[in-house]
């Protein structure tokens, strides 16, 4: 008889349960959120597990790749339909939730959610890192607006050092407020300088990797666009058509549909937000920015014309995001003109033929 785990992660403990194939409950157990120590408390229990289940969280991966190196066939499983089946639990506990994941790897009633590569988590966290000390800054220079709006100074529009020069300049003839905002303007030029390493490191990883440097010849895609989706995606193998990468991102819109009901709304904004939005900031540059044309512009300025700019900037990231997908699998250049794409497939077609 085969048995199904369900692991319940929480940040220090993990509820476990064990069921075996006619769903009767063989073992409970908890566990320091260690791979190792996991792993030993599944091997202890002298089973064969068929599957052991977790649900996607933070601490996914590194439990999820710990528990493959140890033997274990880890699934982890997409959060959304988790919930609904642990909806049917009347109490929500750790016990209940491990429970209800131990069914669920018994039933199949999953959808695997692909755990990515080391490089990728290595890519998305200093993207991430950079985000964050960026809205940092923003935050802080917001502060020191306010506390020189509370004495009619304004610091305008500028930013960066611009903005810490000009503070200075402003806050010299009060000495209480120089006191106070002189301390924060010293953490914002360290925040300054760490964004420049940050984002150096980002071009040089770029700069230095084949694929990513032909994507960069996208129109609207620099360097954090275009290592922004690739961390996202990780691997194109994983999507049988690039069509389906704008569902995966959440750029294409919902539908609602019952009975004589059926209701196209906006997009889902599902998947990773912050390639969305990497696409999303692409889509304008290329519509608003780039002045060589383009197949892919004279597209988007058209759907412009017709359902206004804002719609205009999600169907290009869309379409973004598939040609992206197209080109990092086929290892293809982008295609500037709809002329010399026709001129492409006819040719290609003719050595096909031959």
């Amino acid at each position: 008889m085969k048995y199904h785990a369900g692991l319940d992660i929480s940040l220090e403990e993990t509820a476990i349960c064990v069921v075996d194939d006619e769903g009767a409950i063989v073992k409970e157990l908890r566990a320091s959120s260690e791979p190792e120590v996991l792993a030993a408390a599944l091997g202890g229990l002298g089973l064969e597990l068929a599957r052991v289940g977790l649900e996607a969280c933070s601490q996914a991966a590194w439990l999820h790749d710990g528990l493959k190196a140890a033997g274990f066939n880890a699934i982890c499983i997409e959060t959304r339909r988790a919930h609904a089946a642990m909806k049917t639990m009347p109490n929500k506990t750790d016990r209940n939730d491990a429970r209800a994941i131990a069914q669920i790897m018994r039933t199949g009633w999953f959808q695997q959610v692909h755990v990515k590569s080391p490089q990728s988590r290595c890519w998305r966290a200093l993207l991430v890192a950079r985000k964050g000390v960026l809205h940092g800054m923003f935050a802080l220079e917001n502060v020191v607006r306010g506390l020189l709006r509370e004495e009619g100074l304004k610091a305008g529009k500028a930013s960066g050092r611009k903005f810490t020069d000009t503070v200075k300049e402003l806050a010299r003839a009060d000495q209480a407020l120089d006191d106070i905002v002189t301390p924060i303007l010293e953490v914002l030029v360290t925040m300054q300088g760490q964004l420049a390493d940050m984002t150096a490191r980002v071009v040089a990883i770029a700069g230095a990797d084949p694929v990513c440097r032909r994507l960069m010849g996208v129109p609207g895609m620099g360097a954090i666009t275009t290592l922004t989706f690739m961390a996202a995606v990780d691997s194109p193998d994983r999507f049988k058509r690039s069509r389906t990468l704008g569902a995966h991102l959440g750029l294409t819109p919902k539908r609602y549909q019952s009975g004589e009901t059926d209701i196209a709304g906006r997009i889902s904004k599902c998947g990773d937000g912050m390639a969305r939005s990497a696409l999303y900031e692409a889509a304008h540059v290329l519509l608003v920015l780039t002045r060589k044309p383009s197949g892919l512009k004279a597209w988007g300025l058209a759907v412009a014309k017709r359902r206004g700019l804002n719609r205009a900037r999600v169907a290009v990231a869309r379409k973004l995001a598939v040609i992206l997908h197209s080109m990092w699998e086929n290892g293809a250049n982008f295609i500037w003109s709809a002329r010399q794409a026709a001129k492409e497939s006819s040719v290609a077609l003719q050595l096909k033929a031959v």
